[in-house]
C-alpha cells in the first residue's frame, strides 16, 4: 500500500458474520489487528458499519426479515442485501452492530470516515412483504392524513379501486394488468425513504458516538430506485461507485456525467470516487479489460469533475466468492507482471503532487434539471411511447456540451437556479407548482431555458395538468401542444431549420401551435410537415427554447449552440475531437485538466502558459502533445 501511495482504505464492508458469529458473540481481534497495522503504516480507514449483508444466523432465526418480490417470491440468504428495509428485526440488529463498532473504534487514530451499509438498493430496491405493507400504510397516513385524500390523490374511482379502510391498501404487487400509476409512484417514494431510514438509523448512532467523524455511503451514479437528492442531504461526503464499460464508446461521456451528478448532489463540495476497477469487472456478460492508460485517465477525469479522492474495489483480488474475477490493485498473480499494478503505482506517485487541486472547485454555468420523481413517473407504463427514457433524453443534451467542453451541473427543478445562465429541462414529465414558478422566475431574471418534449405533463400525483399540453409552461414557451405524435421504432421525420439546414428527428413529434414564439425549425416530412418542430420565445429578461422532437446529434448541437450563445456560455478550452478540457478554480486560481480519450497521440493548443502539476515542467503557448489516453494538469497563471 505504501508503494502504491494508498492513504485511505474502506474496511469491513461485508464483515457482519465475522464480527458477530452469533447473536451473543463478538470477535474484534482480527479487526483490531488490521486497524493497528494500517495506522502504523500511515493509512487512514473509512470504516464500514458492515450492515450490507446480514449473517445467515440472523435470517435463519428470523425468515420474516427476508425481502419479497412483487410476485410473492421470497429472496433467501446466500448472496447479499437479503433484508426487507422495513423489517424491525433487521433495523434493531443493524443498530446493535453499529453501536458496537462505533464504541470500539470511534476514537481509533486510524479512523477517518464512516462507511454506512453499501450500495443501498443495488439488489433489493423495494420489498413487497406484509411488513413493508404496514410501513407503506404508515407512510401514506403521514403523507395524506385521510383515506379520502388518498383516494383523490390516487384517482381510485377509475377501475373501481376506491379504498374504504387503510388496511385494504397493499404495495403494488403483481396484478392482472397495470397497477394504479399514482400508487406505483408513491411506492417508489416510500421504498427510497424506507432504505434512507435504514441509513439514517446508522447515521444517528455514529453522529451521537463520534460527532466529529464524517459519514458517507456509496452511491451508484444514475441509480433509478433511490432519490439521491434526499440522500445527499444526509451525507457529510458524497461518494460514488463508477464502473463504465471499456467496450462502450460513450463510457467516458457517461463517467463524466456521473461525476457532474455527484458534484451537484453535494452542492459543489468535493466528492470521492469510492469504487472503480483497475482492469475489469465480473458481472457483465463479457467483461472487457481496460486498455493501458484508461484507468489513469478516468481517475483524472473524476478529479477534474470535482472529486478530491479516488479509490478502488478491491485491494487484493479475491480467491473465492462471487467476485473472484473482479480485478483488484493486487492481482491473483505476481504484481511485477501486472500492468494494472504498475499503473496504480504510477497514479499514486502522481497524486502525491496534486494536493493543490483540493483547494479548487469545479464550476458550471449550465445545469440540467433532474428529478427522480419525474423519472419514476415518466417510465411507468401506459404512455404515448414507452421508448421515452429519462437518461436517454438527458444524455442527448449532455453529449454535445461534453464534446464542446462546457461544464454541466445537475439541479432539482425546485432548487436555486440563480448561479446558472442556461437551464436544460429534458422531458421533465412531472412538475410541481413550485418548480414551475422557479423556472419562470429564472427566465424572468434573464436566464435561458431549453425544454424538450413531453415536459410539464403531470403534477406530483401523476395527474394531468389540464388545459392543454404543457399547461404549466404554455406562457413561458409561447405555444400549445395540440397532440403527441410518437414515432415508431426505425421511423424518423425531417426537421428543416430556417437557414435551410435539414436534420432528422426520431422517437417523438408533436403538433405544436405557436402563440408568441419564433419558429426555429419545422417538420419537413410526415403528417406534421410544415408545422413547428423547434421554437424559441424571447422574454423581457431571458429566452425559452422548446424542442418538440428528438433531433439528431448535429441538430441538437445546433440548438444548444444557439442557446449557449444567448446565455453567454463559453467552453473551458478549444481542443481537438476526443480531448476533454475541464477547469477547476478558486480565488483567481485556475487548473486546467486536459484528457485525451483517443487511442492515438494528439496536439492540443495552449493559449495560457502554466506549470504541469504532474511533472513540474513549464508549459508554454503553442501545441502540447498528449499521448494516447494521456493527461495534463496545468496550473495557469499562478
Amino acid at each position: 500500500m505504501q508503494e502504491a501511495g494508498v492513504n485511505l482504505v474502506s474496511l469491513a464492508i461485508f464483515a457482519w458474520s465475522r464480527i458477530q458469529p452469533d447473536h451473543d458473540s463478538w470477535d474484534f481481534d482480527w479487526l483490531d489487528r488490521i486497524m493497528g497495522m494500517l495506522h502504523e503504516g500511515g493509512v487512514r480507514v473509512n470504516l464500514a458499519t458492515a450492515t450490507a449483508s446480514p449473517p445467515p444466523w440472523l435470517s435463519h432465526a428470523h425468515p420474516e426479515m427476508l425481502p419479497v418480490l412483487a410476485d410473492g417470491t421470497r429472496l433467501w440468504h446466500g448472496a447479499r442485501q437479503h433484508y426487507c428495509p422495513s423489517s424491525p428485526v433487521y433495523r434493531v440488529e443493524a443498530g446493535r452492530l453499529v453501536e458496537a463498532i462505533a464504541e470500539r473504534y470511534g476514537h481509533h487514530p486510524a479512523l477517518a470516515m464512516w462507511h454506512v451499509g453499501n450500495e443501498f438498493g443495488c439488489h433489493v430496491p423495494a420489498c413487497y412483504c406484509d411488513v413493508s405493507a404496514q410501513g407503506f400504510r404508515a407512510w401514506l397516513k403521514e403523507r395524506y392524513g385521510s383515506i379520502d385524500d388518498l383516494n383523490r390523490a390516487w384517482g381510485t374511482d377509475f377501475w373501481s379501486q376506491r379504498y374504504s379502510d387503510w388496511e385494504e391498501i397493499i404495495p403494488p404487487r403483481r396484478t392482472p394488468t397495470w397497477p394504479n400509476p399514482s400508487q406505483q409512484l408513491d411506492y417508489m417514494r416510500f421504498s427510497s425513504d424506507a432504505l434512507l431510514e435504514c441509513y439514517e438509523l446508522e447515521h444517528k448512532v455514529l453522529s451521537r458516538l463520534t460527532p466529529d467523524i464524517p459519514v458517507t455511503t456509496n452511491f451508484m451514479s444514475f441509480f433509478k430506485p433511490l432519490d439521491y437528492w434526499k440522500w445527499a442531504k444526509n451525507e457529510d461526503v458524497v461518494s460514488n461507485d463508477s464502473y463504465p464499460d471499456p467496450s462502450d464508446p460513450e463510457s467516458s461521456m457517461k463517467a463524466a456525467m456521473a461525476g457532474d451528478l455527484m458534484r451537484s448532489l453535494g452542492g459543489g463540495r468535493p466528492w470521492i470516487l469510492m469504487e472503480q476497477t483497475t482492469n475489469r469487472v465480473n458481472w457483465r456478460e463479457v467483461n472487457a479489460p481496460k486498455p493501458p492508460g484508461l484507468m489513469r485517465l478516468w481517475s483524472y477525469q473524476a478529479l477534474a469533475r470535482g472529486a478530491d479522492g479516488v479509490m478502488f474495489f478491491q485491494w487484493r483480488q479475491s480467491r473465492a466468492g462471487a467476485e473472484k474475477f473482479h480485478s483488484a490493485m493486487v492481482p491473483h498473480g505476481p504484481v511485477a507482471s501486472s500492468p494494472a499494478w504498475h499503473e496504480v503505482v504510477r497514479l499514486g506517485k502522481e497524486f502525491r503532487g496534486l494536493d493543490v487541486v483540493g483547494d479548487t472547485r469545479a464550476h458550471a454555468e449550465v445545469t440540467i434539471l433532474f428529478d427522480w420523481e419525474s423519472w419514476w413517473a415518466l417510465e411507468l407504463p401506459s404512455k404515448p411511447s414507452s421508448a421515452v427514457r429519462q437518461i436517454d433524453q438527458i444524455e442527448a443534451l449532455y453529449r454535445p456540451l461534453y464534446d464542446a467542453n462546457v461544464m454541466v451541473d445537475f439541479a432539482h427543478p425546485a432548487a436555486d437556479l440563480s448561479r446558472y445562465r442556461l437551464v436544460l429541462a429534458p422531458s421533465l414529465y412531472l412538475v410541481t407548482d413550485e418548480a414551475t414558478a422557479n423556472i419562470e422566475a429564472f427566465v424572468a431574471a434573464g436566464g435561458v431555458v431549453l425544454m424538450t418534449f413531453f415536459s410539464g405533463i403531470v403534477d406530483d400525483r401523476d395527474h394531468i395538468h389540464l388545459g392543454g399540453y404543457p399547461k404549466p409552461f404554455q406562457d413561458l414557451l409561447g405555444l400549445r401542444v395540440v397532440d403527441f405524435h410518437p414515432l415508431p421504432s426505425g421511423q424518423d421525420v425531417g426537421v428543416l431549420f430556417a437557414d435551410g439546414f435539414l436534420a432528422r428527428g426520431s422517437l417523438w413529434s408533436e403538433n405544436i401551435e405557436v402563440n408568441d414564439a419564433e419558429v426555429v425549425a419545422t417538420f419537413a416530412s410526415g403528417d406534421l410537415a410544415g408545422r413547428p418542430a423547434i421554437t424559441a420565445r424571447q422574454h423581457e429578461g431571458g429566452s425559452a427554447f422548446y424542442m418538440g422532437t428528438c433531433p439528431d446529434g448535429m441538430a441538437t448541437a445546433r440548438v444548444l449552440q444557439l442557446a449557449c450563445s444567448r446565455a453567454g456560455i463559453t467552453p473551458a478550452a478549444e481542443t481537438p475531437q476526443g480531448v476533454e478540457a475541464v477547469r477547476r478554480g478558486a480565488k483567481g486560481k485556475s487548473i486546467l485538466f486536459l484528457l485525451n480519450h483517443r487511442d492515438v497521440a494528439v496536439e492540443v493548443p495552449i493559449n495560457e502558459p502554466g506549470t504541469s502539476l504532474i511533472d513540474g515542467s513549464d508549459v508554454h503557448r503553442g501545441l502540447l502533445r498528449l499521448e494516447a489516453r494521456g493527461v495534463a494538469v496545468l496550473r495557469e497563471g499562478w
